[in-house]
């Protein structure tokens, strides 16, 4: 579970968030029975553009079943606090935002006891303003994977996702934040992937940080270095980033792709291509990080992983160290990893998307969350200013991973309903 504020001090801090949050405007909702908090709008009806609020069609607050709850937001960061329990019985609340980003993490409370939590969400849409000199424009999105099945992630709605054992939220209040982004840039294995099986690190990520820092996720799947350019995701990351924020990136799986067309390789564009984003990222003023990209999951007679981007890590490997950039070790992290599950039991962090059809490539929950303590951990290591915020008592040894058998973060339902991209992507 996250760790939670705690003692007489901790409930001041998260009192006097609260009030800055209400000073500031903050959009705030009841949920559940019972009359609404002064200053709050009781929630009972589906979302609808000109109401600008509601649930998402296939579920309302129960007791039992998930739900999804939506905002119409411009884009930025936003701190969001929720106060969660129930009245007769005891509860544990997962919740996730946007699409699928793990927030909080299985926060158990007993009958009639409430804690209140507070964590930081990115909200974007395509639209790339003129600012910090890159022209205005679009990010050209991928369709329909990006404006259909993936829209969530890229509407003008902060989506909450409420899950869990018995989720109980009864308030959340909404407020613009003024705090550091940690964006990401990378592939499948690190975008918001739109359904389970699948599941990134870069999903995983938020849960290891404190409130004071955003998770900006702009990977996506498929894609390279070169496509980070061609499709202006860098640029949609340059228009809005600060002085101060941090921009990781891992490419490397589709990559190979170019070496068989005879359009690139590790040691040539594949490395000046990065040379490229770290440039640019630094002329705006960010700290980019450059992490390896992980193993696909093979086994050699002896129990040893067998090496698959061999070339990819160690071309990062050298235009971090030439770069004078930090830099992440993920391929040899997830080699650990892997062995350390050993051969068959490295199978339980690899998605499954049929009976026989293991996907050695992509991770499940459990893969992606042990991914994502990996990073971290190389984030802390790496000493960046980030790593400031990552959550207290963090620990982590990929050589050591958590069992299996005691994961439990909630699986995510499949969405009722998809919602295109329509005007609003580009306001």
């Amino acid at each position: 579970m996250n760790p939670s504020f705690r003692g007489a001090a901790g409930a001041l801090l998260l009192a006097a968030c609260a009030a800055q949050a209400h000073a500031a405007g903050a959009w705030q909702f009841a949920f559940g029975p019972g009359k609404a908090p002064a200053g709050y709008t009781q929630v009972d009806t589906d979302y609808t553009p000109a109401r600008g609020y509601g649930f998402e069609p296939g579920g309302r607050p129960d007791g039992v079943h998930p739900y999804y709850f939506s905002v119409d937001l411009p884009d930025g960061n936003y701190a969001v606090t929720v106060t969660l329990g129930d009245d007769k019985a005891a509860a544990t609340t997962t919740v996730k935002a946007e699409l699928r980003r793990l927030m909080l993490e299985n926060v158990g409370t007993r009958p009639g006891e409430t804690i209140t939590k507070t964590f930081d969400v990115n909200v974007r849409t395509p639209a790339i303003a003129a600012a910090n000199g890159i022209a205005a424009g679009q990010v050209k999105l991928k369709a329909p994977r990006e404006t259909v099945t993936e829209a969530w992630a890229w509407d003008r709605r902060l989506t909450l996702e409420i899950n869990g054992a018995h989720p109980a939220v009864r308030t959340i209040a909404i407020a613009p934040v003024d705090v550091p982004t940690l964006f990401l840039l990378g592939d499948s294995t690190v975008c918001d992937q739109p359904a389970e099986p699948y599941d990134s690190w870069g999903q995983m990520l938020p849960r290891f940080f404190k409130p004071g820092i955003a998770v900006a996720n702009h990977g996506e799947s498929g894609e390279t270095y070169r496509d980070s350019l061609a499709r202006r995701r860098l640029d949609k990351i340059l228009s809005v980033m600060k002085p101060g924020d941090t921009v990781v990136m891992q490419f490397g799986h589709n990559d190979q792709k170019q070496i068989k067309t005879g359009k690139g390789g590790p040691f040539t564009t594949y490395k000046a291509e990065i040379k490229a984003h770290v440039d640019a990222i630094r002329a705006h003023g960010g700290l980019p990080v450059i992490v390896s990209p992980m193993e696909r999951r093979g086994f050699d007679a002896n129990g040893h992983v067998i090496p698959s981007l061999k070339d990819y890590a160690e071309a990062a490997r050298q235009s971090a160290r030439e770069l004078d950039v930090p830099f992440v070790d993920l391929n040899t992290m997830s080699k650990a990893f892997y062995e350390a599950l050993g051969p068959e039991g490295s199978k339980a962090a690899f998605a499954l998307p049929a009976p026989g059809r293991l996907d050695n490539t992509h991770h499940d929950n459990y893969g992606a969350y042990e991914l994502a303590k990996a990073v971290v951990l190389g984030l802390a290591q790496a000493r960046v200013p980030a790593a400031r915020f990552i959550v207290d008592g963090f620990t982590f040894d990929p050589a050591h991973p958590d069992p299996v058998a005691a994961f439990a973060v909630a699986a995510s339902p499949h969405h009722t309903e998809q919602r295109p991209l329509g005007d609003e992507a580009h306001k």
